[in-house]
């Protein structure tokens, strides 16, 4: 049994729903895909161009985007909170709770102005509630339990109503045993699409959710009580080389909305040009006071929105650059090998163990990892090598919080398909002189 925590903290929704709504009359945002392919069969993405729908859907890459249905000119949507089992890469599967069979959840997306009602069954163990992540609207349906409503028994659901009178990036998690469940994956995007779809425009949209987890090796079940010393660090609750890429047309207009509900801050870096940041959970950042960068850093419980013009054609890594947190599990106990030789204990060693396959590892550094688990090392039951992935060129040697963004002058507009690695010209890859 993990000890449970109540939270009776919440801020009120200060002012009237009215001022609230002039106050952010000028937020807003486009989106771009629900669900992706890392290869193969095309992808094309709903387009405002061909009247599908009045805004473009925001791709969350490995996320899927919740149906509603229209009642009384009501938007209805039904989440289910329930225990799931996710696949963060191939070869590493985790026991976790989350919505609709997901974690994250699934997307919510509507638009500014509409009156939506959620339906929340709780179908886990236990009671559970739904926070709303930066929506003004109503004290009562903010979701925080024990304080602006009751819990949600095991069994039962709950509706959530209110008119949506900002737009922007948002959230939705638990409020309720909130430790354990967050730590387990009950999180998801709110997208609300502004009611002027020409407002700041963008041509793809993606939308990443950052978490921390702690699995020890063999195990399929995270640790809900890890305060700092998490081992294995995802995007939308897929480590790489799983997470699809992002893909871009030379001259498109690419957003991507980072939401991070980890225990700790991340600083995302783009590899190959500079971004601006448009907005956060708050809202849009006016254009004056945007400025250029190439990393920023997304605090606990925020939201970063960057925006990027794709200038140049390649492969560009987009990653956290805390290096720890691009790498797959590992133990942060053992002992520093750094330049110590081991070579000369090996077979002393295979005398004790004959069965077992060594290889002296860390004295001359950890980049022959990659090579290790190619060659058969053996790792634990449903563990994750610490560095993976190959590419164009050789082991990449990464995971955890690393994609890449593929840019493509040929690339027709709305497909998202992964076109595969970027062929460099001749003469422009780096060469040995020496």
């Amino acid at each position: 049994m993990f000890k449970r925590r109540q939270f009776l903290n919440g801020a009120g929704v200060s002012g009237a729903l009215g001022a609230l709504f002039a106050m952010n009359k000028s937020a807003a945002q486009n989106s771009v895909a629900a669900a992706g392919s890392a290869g193969g069969e095309s992808v094309l993405l709903p387009s405002r161009a061909r009247g599908k729908t009045p805004y473009r859907r925001v791709r969350v890459p490995g996320v899927k985007t919740l149906p509603f249905t229209m009642k009384n000119g009501v938007k209805e949507f039904h989440l289910v909170a329930e225990p799931v089992k996710r696949e963060f890469a191939p070869g590493m599967t985790v026991n976790g709770w989350g919505y609709n069979g997901s974690t994250p959840g699934p997307t919510i997306e509507a638009v500014e102005g509409d009156r939506v009602r959620i339906l929340v069954s709780n179908r886990l163990p236990e009671k559970t509630s739904i926070h709303w992540h930066g929506l003004f609207l109503p004290n009562g349906m903010d979701g925080v339990a024990g304080l602006t409503q009751p819990h949600i028994p095991p069994g039962k659901t709950f509706a959530y109503e209110f008119t949506l009178v900002q737009n922007g990036t948002f959230m939705y998690h638990s409020h309720s045993d909130e430790m354990l469940q967050m730590a387990l994956g009950m999180m998801g995007f709110f997208i609300v699409h502004p009611k002027d779809p020409d407002f700041r425009p963008v041509d793809r949209d993606y939308a990443f959710m950052l978490m921390s987890w702690d699995i020890d090796p063999g195990t399929y079940t995270p640790n809900p009580a890890t305060m700092t010393n998490f081992n294995t660090w995802s995007m939308n609750s897929l480590v790489f080389p799983a997470i699809p890429p992002m893909v871009a047309r030379i001259g498109e207009r690419v957003r991507i909305r980072v939401a991070n509900l980890s225990m700790t801050n991340h600083p995302m870096h783009l590899h190959g040009h500079r971004f601006f940041v448009t907005g956060t959970d708050g809202g849009w950042i006016a254009e004056s006071a945007q400025w250029p960068e190439v990393s920023t850093d997304v605090p606990v419980g925020a939201i970063r929105v960057i925006e990027f013009d794709a200038a140049l054609p390649g492969d560009w890594a987009f990653h956290c650059h805390k290096s720890h947190h691009t790498m797959g599990p590992m133990n942060h106990e053992i002992a520093n090998m750094l330049g110590v030789q081991q070579k000369d204990l090996m077979p002393k060693i295979e005398k004790l163990l004959p069965d077992y396959m060594l290889m002296p590892m860390g004295s001359e550094g950890m980049g022959d990892m990659t090579e290790m688990a190619e060659m058969g090392m053996k790792r634990p039951e449903n563990t994750l090598p610490m560095m993976t992935g190959n590419g164009p060129f050789g082991a990449i040697e990464m995971g955890g919080m690393f994609t890449m963004v593929k840019i493509r002058e040929d690339l027709r507009p709305d497909d998202e398909t992964d076109p595969g690695w970027y062929r460099h010209p001749r003469g422009s890859v780096a060469y040995p002189v020496a």
